[in-house]
């Protein structure tokens, strides 16, 4: 009779003994802001005839079981395949580029049984595993290391670059800094790598009332440039190992002026106007309120009118009048201020640190560098994402069509990410386990 009342117990706890180790709270979180995004795209197209929503739950659930799926296979299979998984991650941009479909002035998509699947998401993947590979034992503390990280990078960023897919490319960026981070690279070096971006932004910038500075025949920049290259050439000089002749201080200096120059090349001879606006239109939306500045001047004013408590779901009068463009997508952060107010942004935000610190804790518990890896990748992914929509949304940051995680509505993204939880998951599953009673 003692036997009989055991066996349905035994039997549960070998059914769940595969996930036993699994972090529930960072596996419930993104399927709870699935579900929640479900909800904010149906009330942005509740008066469409458009099934969005429908979609966007069908895939989380997809994704959800995929990521149940990884969780019980263990990880460190992943570093036998990694040069495969890189190999098929550029194989399938150069596909999108030979026989990809077109929309909205890119090249990003390729039909697969009438679904349009976008590689450049899956391609975080594949970077993610391929640089946790290359990192685990040799890490990024020497420079050799970090530029074969680069080099290895180039490859599918530059394909990503040429689609074109600028916020994807950007993610890449993020990424790669994360890793390298982590794997122990100097944060002067990481300064150093990002530095040319900077000086390609500030070399354009003229004091009020000033003149640019000509250094070369033609070659004219801006003050802000100046003091911001002589500052990475003491970067350079602390932190590179040419000390000799001030070789490291002379080359970051000559990194930043290159840069810079490239940049105001780029802006006055390469980049068309509507492009110039993208980048530039979050600073004074009202410059062009009805072409570039339109969707963020309707997003502010959506989240403004939330006030603190919000309007309530399916109640938001710029929600449901479809004021906002793209709102289901990129813009879906505005629905939750105009319907949820404040206090409903607060608590999504909130939301996305608890899954961001989970994250952080498989890392730091990993049994090794490449399982950290492995989530810091992923974090990386997640924060650089957050950050960049949220702050286009509210006017803090250039539209730069990335996407909210697990939200927005995206069936490669949405993929993507839970993939990605599931890669997670696998390496707190298999961290150090505790010995386990029947």
């Amino acid at each position: 009779m003692l036997l009989k009342r055991s066996l349905p117990k035994v039997r549960w706890k070998s059914w769940v003994k595969p996930w036993q180790q699994v972090d529930w709270l960072l596996f419930c979180l993104p399927v709870a802001v699935s579900m929640f995004g479900g909800l904010m795209i149906l009330s942005t197209e509740l008066k469409q005839p458009v099934t969005d929503w429908w979609w966007h739950w069908l895939v989380a659930g997809i994704g959800t079981f995929i990521a149940l799926f990884l969780a019980r296979i263990r990880y460190e299979n992943l570093l036998q395949w990694h040069w495969i998984t890189y190999g098929l991650t550029n194989l399938s941009l150069i596909a999108v580029m030979l026989a990809g479909t077109s929309a909205k002035g890119a090249q990003r998509w390729i039909s697969v049984a009438g679904f349009n699947v976008q590689p450049s998401e899956f391609a975080k993947i594949g970077i993610i595993i391929t640089l946790a590979a290359l990192l685990h034992k040799r890490t990024a503390s020497s420079l050799d290391n970090v530029f074969r990280a680069l080099a290895i990078t180039a490859v599918p960023w530059g394909l990503v670059f040429l689609q074109p897919d600028l916020a994807t490319s950007l993610v890449f960026g993020a990424i790669v800094l994360g890793m390298l981070y982590w794997a122990n690279a100097n944060p002067g070096w990481l300064i150093l790598l990002i530095s040319p971006v900077v000086s390609a932004i500030l070399f354009s910038i003229y004091w009020p009332l000033s003149e640019p500075i000509i250094l070369f025949k033609e070659l004219a920049l801006g003050p802000l440039g100046i003091v911001w290259s002589f500052a990475m050439a003491i970067v350079g000089w602390q932190t590179l190992p040419w000390r000799r002749f001030g070789l490291s201080a002379i080359g970051a200096w000559i990194l930043n002026i290159c840069g810079g120059e490239l940049g105001v090349f780029a802006w006055n001879h390469v980049l068309k106007e509507y492009q110039k606006d993208r980048l530039t239109v979050f600073i004074n939306p009202d410059h062009d309120p009805l072409g570039a500045g339109y969707h963020l001047i309707q997003s502010r004013i959506a989240i403004g009118a939330g006030e603190i408590w919000g309007w309530g779901l399916f109640k938001g009068p710029m929600t449901q009048l479809n004021f906002v463009p793209e709102q289901h997508t990129d813009f879906i952060f505005s629905a939750v201020g105009e319907e949820f107010g404040f206090v409903g942004c607060l608590v999504v935000l909130f939301v996305f640190c608890l899954i961001c610190f989970r994250l952080l804790h498989v890392a730091q518990t990993a049994k090794d560098n490449f399982g950290s890896l492995l989530a810091i990748g992923v974090l990386s992914m997640i924060v650089f994402q957050l950050i960049v929509n949220v702050g286009m949304t509210v006017g803090l940051a250039p539209v730069a069509g990335i996407p909210l995680p697990w939200m927005s509505y995206g069936r490669s993204a949405m993929l993507t990410n839970f993939i990605a939880l599931g890669i997670v998951e696998s390496v707190a599953n298999f961290r150090q386990k505790q010995k386990y009673y029947l």
